[in-house]
């Protein structure tokens, strides 16, 4: 099959991109590379079923097809990058989507879009369920992001219910691997990146708000599953197991056997409390749940870190 991806050339767009090809497929990559990266891609370069686009798809899209999957990845994913870019941020979500959406229409493709967890902002309910509206600012500084995303689900089950767009919906939850970016802000990127320097390891307010941390691999794999499904309604994808920011940073140092200190600081505008998926429904609808054990995905990740972080 043909395969349409906005994103390639981001953390999880690339993995996808492996993916695909390695289940035959072709793949037109696409990524304005506001915080995608080429090296990400560079391994693919010469695979006569890959080809990549500089393409900013808050544009129309002019790409030839026809395609029988159209998956809309680009975002700015990180709390640096969002609010460092937010008008950016919110047409990703916007424009970009309608814009996805129209190639998947006008070639009667597949259509994917990857939510998020922060469509249920600081949650009320826990763990979350796909049915819960969430507790989001609209016009807080994560706003750009979560309303965003929050309006890119409404504009795809609009393109489902008017012209029968066949569409899905995943809300990712933290997920990491290798090719994540050092700096971009979130918590394993940044735990890893100290620890390599042996630099003191920041946790925001006390420490005592959770995440649940989904390798990347078992990521793609939920969102392949999802795509072959007739699901419409959105279905999370991340790992149920718990973690407090302050042990995961414990955790860090005694996985990397460092005795860097462990600093605080204010706890950012509107960061969620708690962050957990309820995982039932891809269980029951997609036969997926995470495989990859925590100190399994974080050994390989750290492998990749090595090769960019000069050492201590």
């Amino acid at each position: 099959m043909h395969h349409l991806i906005s994103g390639a050339a981001g953390f999880i767009g690339s993995h996808l991109c492996d993916r695909l090809l390695a289940d035959g497929h072709t793949v037109v990559a696409l990524d304005n590379l506001i915080t995608g990266s080429r090296k990400n891609l560079e391994h693919l370069a010469g695979n006569r079923n890959f080809q990549f686009l500089e393409y900013d798809v808050t544009r129309t899209i002019d790409v030839d097809g026809p395609f029988h999957h159209v998956w809309h990845l680009a975002s700015l994913a990180s709390p640096k990058d969002y609010l460092a870019h937010p008008i950016e941020t919110l047409e990703s979500g916007s424009t970009a989507t309608r814009n996805m959406l129209e190639v998947a229409r006008r070639y009667g493709a597949r259509f994917l879009l990857t939510s998020t967890s922060e469509c249920y902002g600081d949650p009320h309910v826990h763990p979350q369920p796909e049915t819960y509206w969430g507790n989001v600012n609209p016009v807080g500084v994560r706003s750009c992001y979560d309303e965003s995303k929050r309006y890119a689900e409404a504009m795809t089950m609009a393109y489902h219910r008017e012209y029968g767009v066949r569409t899905n919906i995943a809300r990712i939850f933290n997920t990491y691997g290798p090719r994540m970016a050092l700096k971009d802000g979130r918590v394993v990127p940044a735990f890893l990146d100290s620890a390599l320097r042996g630099e003191p390891l920041t946790v925001y307010g006390d420490g005592s708000q959770t995440r649940s941390f989904c390798y990347v691999s078992d990521m793609v794999d939920g969102l392949v599953r999802l795509a072959a499904s007739e699901e419409r309604y959105p279905v999370n994808l991340g790992n149920p197991a718990e973690l407090t920011i302050l042990e995961f940073a414990e955790w860090t140092r005694k996985f990397m056997g460092s005795d860097v200190e462990i600093v605080f600081e204010p706890l950012p505008q509107d960061d969620p409390q708690r962050r957990r998926p309820d995982i039932s429904k891809a269980k029951r609808v997609l036969d997926w749940a995470p495989k990859v054990k925590l100190e399994d995905g974080l050994r390989e990740t750290v492998e990749y870190f090595r090769t960019l972080v000069p050492v201590r």
